[in-house]
């Protein structure tokens, strides 16, 4: 019987070890993916941020004010000259 204990704990010592370097492995190898993937993460935020920051140029005021006004040609008119025409009633207006 002590022979038996013997063999079994002989074998799995070495078992043992074995498992737990595969684990350290597989740790390294996950260490490595989310240091991937933080990364990729981080260069997703900088190009959302610069994405945002351009958006902010192309739509401000000033500049479609001056696409309007230089390269459409477009006048802009005061409220005076502005005529408003509000159809009450009908068919349409009331959402039947």
């Amino acid at each position: 019987m002590k022979r038996f204990l013997l063999y079994v704990f002989a074998f799995t010592v070495p078992l043992m070890l074995g498992l737990v370097a595969w684990q350290s492995l597989r740790y390294t190898a996950v260490e490595k993916e989310i240091a991937r993937l933080e990364e990729a993460q981080r260069e997703w935020i900088d190009s959302n941020k610069r994405l945002i920051a351009g958006i902010a140029v192309l739509s401000s005021a000033e500049r479609i004010e001056h696409i309007a006004r230089e390269e459409l040609r477009l006048v802009k008119k005061e409220p005076e000259e502005v005529l408003q025409i509000r159809i009450e009633g009908g068919k349409g207006s009331d959402g039947r």
